[in-house]
């Protein structure tokens, strides 16, 4: 069936200027006309760094969520959770983001904007990762290259660099009421739960635990879409491990191929990003944990399966000063995006940091309790404190002063082979006599151990994913001598499964039969859309543009006589067209969607149309 008809203004088709148009205005002009995404409250002036989804990002955005779900949940049998966005300051203060959550800020002398200086220095100089930068290099930085404000060009050499807490604070309750923040990462919400969550998994390691909500993060300045927004959504999976005895099943993904740009790659001035396989990587230590290496092996496939581009797709190592504060090894997943590679997931090996710091903080047991195949004995350090004579001497410091000293035992019992031992309380220091303390070496019979368990994260930025298929999947061809857009979704990710269109809008049998086909295929759990205005081809540029990859026709020959009525396919790619049974469409279009049928399977099974 021919798809030519009357222009459409709103079908995109590229002028010869809006060909030149640089990509990322294309796609951002694309997304708020069709309805993926816009700046946020729009009425009122809107808000840098606040985005709304519209009805095709919205549904983007659902399908790529069940997509992560379907592979980093149910496939890797893990346990799901959703926890509050706002959190008492006292979880923030044990996991650290109240002292080490900064960005660099300066601000303009002149019009007063702030802006991230790290970023300002990318822009200037040849620099990729200015945030690993130490202050006084990016304030030095700053006056050598002649910086200036990007709003009114005023010089900003001689500005200070300050550290800027990135956290949205809050108040909990009415007044005052209790401090709080929206939270910047919805790990927290799963490690603040783990006392409980370990009861929901027997006690028993290795489990992983994910969530995919939102996090707010206050940026000095918000830029380039859905790349750096304040507020965005997450996918997170904490896995937890005994670091003594888990191990990953490398097995499984050994033999994936996958583009590393490491650390040494990146110190050497002629470094590149160069392929591997994953096994490879961890066996010449590269990758310094399996279980980050696996996470990597997991997570090549499910971007390909997505729509990532694999020739526009890194992992980058972090550098030794870009190392988050409770990260031991971390990798992020890069994507190019105008030129730019900007990162969509963080793969982070975190240790028992947050554990221990919220069994610190809280008072509470973040352990799990091993049990031994058999009792062991052996040989334990313990006090007995004389509380007579530390109560005088001590006041009501006298119980914190044991709980040091048992302390002190389980750390360093060769420290009470001197006549006395110091042990600080509240940073003051305190002397006790050996003989006070009864120190002593007991032998015990235990039945397992208390471990802090590891924790390995695969952090996924949706927003910036979804951004990513949609400049991945960009595409511009000539269809009967006119120039057309397409988004060459997959149509796994796409927001509409199928388009369902009458030829005519005046034919009471064609409206008829396109009804019942929309019936049947939303009956089928497919998204569906239906559209009887302009020319079919005015039509196919519409679903084009928005990466509809299937669209369906009910045309006169289709409905002609007494048998069955048939309709014509067609594939948005190609735009190849077959006529099949319009009985026969709800199954072939859920099969095309799971990737278990390709449009060619279909055409030869099929008449296919010219």
């Amino acid at each position: 069936m021919s798809e030519q008809g009357e222009s459409d203004p709103e079908a995109g088709a590229p002028t010869p200027a809006a060909t030149d148009r640089d990509r990322s205005e294309a796609i951002t002009e694309l997304a708020k006309r069709r309805g993926f995404f816009f700046g946020a409250s729009g009425a009122y002036g809107g808000v840098a760094g606040f985005y709304t989804y519209g009805p095709q990002g919205a549904s983007l955005k659902d399908n790529l969520e069940s997509a992560w779900r379907d592979r980093f949940t149910v496939r890797q049998g893990n346990y799901e959770i959703e926890a509050p966005t706002v959190m008492p300051e006292a979880v923030f203060e044990a996991s650290g983001h109240l002292d080490g959550f900064d960005d660099m800020l300066v601000e303009c002398p002149e019009c007063g904007t702030s802006h991230r200086a790290d970023h300002l220095i990318e822009d200037a100089t040849d620099i990729e990762d200015a945030e690993a930068l130490p202050i006084p290099e990016v304030e030095e930085l700053l006056r050598e290259h002649d910086v200036r404000c990007p709003t009114c060009d005023a010089p900003l050499s001689d500005e200070p660099v300050e550290e800027f807490n990135l956290m949205f604070e809050t108040s909990i309750g009415p007044g005052s009421g209790q401090a709080g923040y929206l939270r910047p990462e919805t790990a927290q919400g799963i490690f603040v739960e783990f006392p409980r969550l370990k009861e929901y998994a027997r006690n028993q390691l290795p489990f992983g635990v994910t969530q995919i909500g939102p996090a707010y993060r206050n940026e000095i300045s918000p830029r380039k879409g859905l790349i750096r927004v304040r507020e965005f959504t997450q996918a997170e999976l904490e896995q937890f491990i005994d670091p003594e005895t888990d191990e990953p099943p490398l097995e499984e993904v050994e033999d994936v191929e996958v583009t590393l740009y490491s650390a040494e790659a990146q110190a050497d001035d002629d470094g590149e990003a160069y392929t591997t396989t994953v096994g490879e990587a961890v066996e010449d230590g590269t990758i310094g944990s399996p279980w980050v290496g696996y996470y990597l092996g997991v997570a090549q496939g499910w971007y390909e399966r997505v729509g990532v581009d694999p020739d526009r797709f890194r992992y980058r190592q972090h550098l030794p000063g870009e190392l988050a504060h409770y990260a031991a090894d971390c990798w992020d997943a890069e994507s190019e995006v105008d030129g730019d590679w900007i990162e969509i997931t963080g793969f982070a090996y975190r240790g028992d940091y947050d554990l221990s710091k919220h069994a610190d903080h809280s008072g509470e047991s973040f352990t799990v309790f091993k049990q031994y195949d058999e009792p062991r004995t052996v040989e334990r350090p313990t006090v007995d404190p004389d509380m007579a004579t530390l109560g005088p001497e001590f006041g009501g410091a006298a119980g914190d002063v044991a709980e040091a000293l048992e302390t002190l035992a389980e750390r360093d019992p060769d420290a009470f082979d001197a006549e006395e031992v110091t042990v600080e309380v509240d940073g003051e220091e305190h002397a006790v006599a050996t003989d006070t303390a009864n120190f002593s070496v007991e032998e015990v019979t235990e039945n397992g151990e208390h471990v802090t368990p590891h924790v390995v994260e695969p952090s996924f930025g949706i927003d910036r994913i979804v951004y990513t298929l949609i400049d991945h999947a960009y595409e511009t061809d000539t269809v009967d001598d006119e120039e057309r857009t397409y988004l060459a979704l997959d149509p796994e990710l796409a927001p509409t499964h199928a388009a369902v269109f009458p030829l005519v809008s005046n034919d009471d049998r064609l409206l008829e039969v396109a009804d019942g086909v929309v019936s049947d295929l939303r009956d089928a759990g497919l998204s569906v859309t239906y559209d009887d205005s302009g020319s079919i081809g005015r039509r196919y540029r519409r679903q084009d543009e928005v990466g509809t990859p299937f669209c369906v026709t009910v045309d006169r020959d289709g409905v002609e006589g007494d048998g069955e009525p048939t309709v014509t396919l067609r594939d948005r790619d190609t735009t190849a067209q077959v006529r099949l049974p319009a009985s026969a469409l709800a199954e072939t279009l859920a099969s095309l969607r799971a990737g278990e049928t390709a449009f060619d399977a279909v055409s030869e099974a099929y008449e296919r149309v010219d």
